[in-house]
């Protein structure tokens, strides 16, 4: 793939957010290791009102385009999180292009009337399958896109390739299943240990991730998103994907 679809998401550094580092400095590290696409998260604030406007400033003198997780449900009990619109707002202060949430409480007759307004801020809004039996499933993904096809609103779907194996589920049928709608992908592999699913690095689990990768749209960016401790191992990752 074009280096330029490669994303740094600043999960890969988790050790280091740990330690204290902020994201500002991480954005300048990503873009030492070559990146000019980065995610940054919202749960790595220290201090998210004083942050914005760092994270803005060395996005625009690094050059670096802005994704934002935002871990919080669209959906809480079956009505839009009324928090929403201030994760917009928070977007806007840094200059972020694409954000992302989870479905949360999605149910048949959730109204999807309030998402509209949200859709038209002139930042992309997608939604992602995470590690929950209620929004990580091919079936939870597939029922709120097809609403969401339905009423045509503009909002996408960030497969997530790793994750599948959290809930029990086949990231072969889910790329099958939910191919049209996807617009962005995070990548991880997944090792076991005592049965149970751990991320690991691309090529150090069991996923066949190119061949999951051939299933998906070719053009959309493709964001590194698993912890890592040394620099190396993030530079073989893109690497990887380059070449793939």
């Amino acid at each position: 793939m074009k280096k330029e679809q490669v994303v740094l998401n600043l999960l890969v550094f988790a050790s280091k957010v740990e330690k204290g580092a902020l994201q500002s400095d991480l954005l300048i590290k990503a873009k030492e290791l070559g990146f000019d696409q980065v995610e940054i998260r919202r749960e790595y604030f220290k201090d998210l009102a004083k942050e914005m406007s760092v994270i803005k400033k060395t996005a625009e003198e690094q050059g670096i385009g802005l994704f934002y997780s935002v871990p919080e449900e669209v959906f809480v009990e079956g009505t839009i999180n009324p928090q929403l619109p201030d994760y917009l707002n928070e977007a806007q202060q840094m200059g972020v292009k694409h954000i992302k949430w989870n479905i949360g409480d999605f149910q048949a007759d959730s109204s999807l009337d309030k998402l509209a307004e949200l859709t038209k801020q002139g930042i992309e809004v997608n939604i992602e399958n995470d590690q929950t039996q209620t929004s990580g499933t091919i079936q939870a993904i597939a029922t709120f896109m097809e609403a969401v096809k339905a009423q045509a609103l503009d909002i996408g779907y960030v497969y997530d390739l790793g994750n599948w194996r959290f809930v029990g589920e086949s990231e072969e049928k889910a790329a099958e299943a939910l191919k049209e709608y996807v617009r962005y992908i995070h990548v991880k592999d997944v090792a076991y240990e005592n049965d149970q699913p751990q991320a690991a690095g691309l090529d150090e689990g069991v996923i066949q991730w190119r061949e999951i990768l051939a299933i998906l749209p070719k053009d959309v960016p493709v964001a590194i998103e698993y912890p890592t401790t040394e620099d190396e191992q993030i530079l073989a990752a893109k690497q990887l994907l380059e070449e793939a």
